[in-house]
This record gives structure tokens, sequence and C-alpha cells, in this order.
């Protein structure tokens, strides 16, 4: 039974926004190649029309990027499943940093997968709009804060991973502080149109680091609104 099956019938969804478009979505993950079944079945639970402006609902379980406001996009779902299965492939960790929460969608797919999850917004109204949502499913274990995602949260590191979803030209050195010895951080880096999926891991007595793929993500940027 999904975890959410006892909310509103808005939140399980119909026609386009139904538990079989979600079956339809992670059908098309699986057959893009992402494995790690702990992802998908967050993922097939998770109801993503709840996370996009009410008009965008019908095409929620597309695998693409919508707009949500502010400029800013919910990330296409390929991607949000190939970050949470990146950071998942050698240990789970048990405390995540988010720098953007944006939607929210990718810290309630976080929240379904580790023991807490730290979120960093710097837009206001994002942030209050993904508050309500995680209050609607009933997350309890995702805390966040408005403030420069770039400055971290640094009064509760250091953190077993770290997830970006806004990408910077380079990675900020103040994350990497925040980030365990052990842990694992996720990141696009790069300039527009030159963007790679980044993971910094651990190896040996040192760091490694890995490119993924390419992507496209919105900039990462300083101070708040």
């Amino acid at each position: 039974m999904s975890a959410y099956s006892r909310l509103s019938p808005e939140a399980r969804g119909l026609g386009m926004t139904s538990q079989r478009a979600r079956d339809r979505l992670i059908e098309r993950l699986q057959a893009d190649g992402i494995k790690d079944r702990r992802v998908l079945e967050v993922m097939r639970q998770l109801p993503r029309h709840l996370f996009v402006e009410e008009a965008l609902a019908t095409r929620a379980y597309e695998d693409t990027a919508l707009p949500i406001g502010q400029g800013q996009t919910i990330s296409q779902p390929w991607v949000v499943a190939r970050m949470s299965e990146a950071l998942l492939e050698f240990q789970t960790p048990k405390r995540v940093l988010e720098i953007g929460t944006g939607s929210g969608y990718q810290a309630a797919v976080l929240a379904g997968l580790v023991e807490q999850v730290h979120t960093v917004e710097r837009i206001e109204e994002l942030l209050r709009n993904a508050r309500r949502r995680f209050r609607k499913l009933g997350i309890a274990n995702i805390r966040s804060k408005h403030d420069d995602g770039r400055l971290g949260w640094p009064e509760e590191a250091l953190f077993d991973g770290i997830v970006l979803t806004a990408a910077g030209v380079t990675l900020e050195n103040a994350l990497l502080d925040q980030l365990a010895p052990d842990g694992v951080l996720v990141a696009p880096v790069g300039a527009a149109g030159r963007q790679q999926l980044v993971r910094i891991r651990p190896d040996g007595d040192g760091r490694v680091r890995e490119v993924l793929c390419a992507v496209s993500f919105v900039p990462l940027l300083s101070g708040v609104l």
C-alpha cells in the first residue's frame, strides 16, 4: 500500500495525475537507466502533481522540468532520480543537506530515503509553498530554512550527504566544509549550457570527483528574496 494512500482524493490523483500515471513514469525511468529500487519506489508513491501549479498538474508525470514561478523549475524526474541514487550508491546517509528547496519535490523524495533532510531556500515564497506541501503530505523529517544556500547550514554540519539543485560555476568551499569526511555531495556544476552533474565521494584517505552526466539547472545565486 502506498504511504500516501490515506490522503485526500486530490493527493491520490485522478486520470493523468493518478497512480497509473506515476507507474508509467517509473517504467520510463527504469527504461532510461535508473536502477535503485528504493528511489523508484519513493517516486512511485510521491504525488508529484502536488508540487506543481494546478494548471500544470496534468503534465506532472511527464519526464520533464516544469516552471514553478520566480524563474525556478521543478527538476525533470529522471534528474531527481539520478541525483538521489548517486547519493545513495555507496551508503545510505542519515542526515542530508539540500541547497535549493524550490517546489520541495527533491526534498520530499530524499525524506523517503534518509532519516533527516535539511533544506535551504533563498526565495521565501517558494519555501512557504514547499512547507505547506510537506505538511499536507505528513512529511515530518524535513527541516527547512530561508537563507542564502551558498552558505549551507553550518550550525547543523556535518552532513552525510549534500545535494544541490542549482548550479554554481564551481563548488562552494563553504558547502564542501560542511560535508562529513565519509559523506557524498551531488551537484550540477558549470556555466549555463556547459553544466555537468558531479559527485564528490570518499576515496581512501581523500575524496574523488566524478562526472556523472550533462545537466541543465538554474544558477546558484547569492542573497535572499
